[in-house]
């Protein structure tokens, strides 16, 4: 029987695992990062910039970044994604507390240099929204004209 993130978080308080996808790049790089994810307890406070594990209404496990909150949750968006998502608190079951860089040096979400990373990457985001969109429709132009 294989045991879901969600179901090991929720048992033993904490989880070391990879990620797929590239939503998080660049903080987090497919399959060469480990994400360290401590259980969301009761009471915890969410902040702006809090990097959450959600769960998804089709059962999925995502890991995003909080950007604003609103009415009964939070709005949350990948450093490599364009458009927030609004996620209730409710389904909100775990938080980023540090990455493995290439297995060997550890980056906790309190190091200077990630809150300047941080900083930089929210200060971006419109120019990085702009050259995402731009990037998007020549990749789909790209694609239509090879006839893929």
């Amino acid at each position: 029987m294989t045991i879901s993130l969600k179901e090991e978080l929720l048992r033993s308080g904490n989880v070391i695992f990879t990620n797929k996808g590239v939503s998080m790049k660049p903080l987090l790089r497919q399959g060469k990062d480990l994400m360290i994810i401590e259980k969301r307890k009761a009471g915890h406070i969410l902040k702006e910039n809090d990097v959450v594990l959600f769960e998804r209404p089709n059962g999925d496990t995502v890991l995003h970044r909080i950007v604003g909150e609103g009415e009964g949750g939070f709005y949350i968006l990948g450093d490599n994604c364009i458009d927030p998502e609004f996620v209730p608190g409710d389904k909100i079951i775990g938080v980023l507390t540090g990455v493995v860089r290439n297995g060997k040096k550890r980056i906790n979400v309190t190091d200077p240099g990630y809150l300047r990373y941080v900083r930089l990457w929210r200060k971006t985001y419109p120019v990085r929204r702009i050259w995402l969109k731009v990037k998007a429709a020549v990749r789909g132009k790209l694609k239509g004209a090879s006839g893929n």
